[in-house]
Order: structure tokens, then sequence, then C-alpha cells
């Protein structure tokens, strides 16, 4: 079989309910990729959360981080880098917001950055809950353009808050995460997961056709419907299962995505 590009969500998707790789999960991907398919990982989550994942696997791939707003290498220097910022300008407007729209937390994140205005504790791991001096939010502490802006609010407010920030800032795109958590992610315009994606698949020169991406998530839509097969996980959402080419007969909770490989390959 000729050489595929397989691209992988991590969260609901790769890693299992404990956001672990398996290593079932492991030694197939390890095994693709010694067979000379590329494996790359292209996740919402910030580089900060997705390094040691991608450090685990020995992946060498470019790897796509912030759904689409940046594309990089771990550890290296590499020229097709690339990252996409928004005006800081977004940050100081949501600090004027608060009081309004009961925001509980603003984050400002970029490769080299993470900030937030203030500790959140919460059951995502995703942020930390408690913060050093140096990573505390303020219209100071903020020097650089962000890549997403991440915005912990009330739901009953989280719709309302949504349109003021486009009717503000209309070069923005502002998505909300799956799962139980009220969180707005605003990024550049125009950016999603894809735009990673074309770019990894032009990289390489691998066709459209030659692309399988896996996800279970609404951010995980323009990428399965880009992708050659989409394959929306068996705990996929209904509207990613609805665009999708194929689905994993099993969860992430059962090695879904190594469980399809294996079949897909022929491996066992």
């Amino acid at each position: 079989m000729h050489q595929k590009l397989i691209a992988l969500d991590l969260d609901g998707t790769t890693l299992n309910p404990d956001a672990q790789i398996t290593l079932k999960t492991q030694r197939t991907l390890t095994e693709l990729q010694n067979a000379g398919h590329i494996v790359s990982i292209v996740t919402g989550r910030p580089n900060r959360l997705s390094e040691s994942i991608y450090q685990q696997l020995r992946l060498t791939s470019p790897m796509v981080n912030f759904n689409g707003a940046l594309m990089h290498i771990p550890g290296q220097t590499w020229a097709g880098e690339y990252q996409y910022t928004i005006n800081k300008a977004i940050v100081f407007q949501l600090f004027q917001l608060k009081e309004r729209f009961k925001i509980q937390m603003i984050a400002a994140e970029g490769k080299t950055m993470f900030l937030a205005d203030q500790a959140y504790a919460n059951s995502l791991s995703f942020f930390p809950t408690t913060l050093k001096s140096d990573e505390i939010l303020t219209q100071a502490s903020l020097k650089q353009e962000p890549a997403a802006v991440t915005v912990f609010v009330e739901r009953a407010d989280q719709n309302a808050l949504r349109a003021e920030i486009l009717r503000e800032f209309p070069d923005v795109s502002v998505n909300t995460w799956g799962g139980p958590a009220s969180v707005l992610e605003i990024v550049h315009r125009g950016i999603h997961k894809t735009t990673g994606l074309a770019k990894l698949a032009a990289h390489y020169d691998i066709d459209q056709s030659d692309i399988i991406a896996f996800g279970d998530e609404s951010n995980d839509l323009e990428m399965l419907a880009y992708a050659g097969t989409g394959v929306a996980m068996q705990n996929a959402i209904a509207p990613i299962k609805a665009i999708a080419d194929d689905i994993t007969p099993l969860t992430n909770a059962q090695d879904g995505v190594a469980n399809y490989l294996r079949q897909y390959f022929k491996m066992d």
C-alpha cells in the first residue's frame, strides 16, 4: 500500500478516557511509521500539552496545535513552521466584558507563551490550578499576539459573548469546546484543523485521497470532511458521524484508532 498520511486528534480519539496512549496504540502507530506512513498529531491542545505525547510516539512529523493555528516540529527549527495569531486587543476587550458576561477565566497562549488572568480549578487538566508569577495575564504581561485565547464563561452567557466578540473583531473565529465545560476559543478567522492538515499533505506531497483522519468532536469536522478517509470515533458526536466516511467499531476507551488501523492496513 502506498504512503498514507494519518492525522490524529488526541482527546476522545487517540487518547483513552484517562488521556493516555495505550501500548496497543503506541505499537500500532510505530509499526505504521516504520512501514513508511506519516503519522501526525492534529489537535486543539496547545503544544505544551501535546509534546510529551509526540515524544512518547517517537514522531518525526510536524505537529498541528491550537486547531490549526500552529504547526511546528517540537524541539527543532523548521522552515515550514507557522503560527497564526490574533490581535491582543481582544484580550483587553474581554477584561472589560468580565462582569457583564460572567467570564470566569481568560487564558492567552502561543507556542512560547501561557498566561491566564487567574487559576481555574477544573477537571479538564488543560490549565494549571495554580499560576506562577510569570503566568499571570495582565495588560502589561501580554507582550505578544496570542495564537489562541480561551474564555471560560457561564453557559447562559456563551452565545451572547460569542456574538459580541465577532461583532467587535470580525477577523477572528470563535469556537466552542465539546464536553461539559462552557468554553469559547478565539483564533484567527478561518483557521481550523484543515489549515494544518493541508500544509502537512503539501509538505509530504501526499494526495488528499491518501489522508486518513480520525476525530470525535465539532473541531474535527473540517478535517474529516477534507481527508480522503474521514473516520469518526464510535464515541463521536452525531454531526461528526454524519459527515464521516467511516466510523470505528470501537470507542477511544477500547483502542478504537489502533483497532481500525490494524484492520485497514491488514496488520494482524
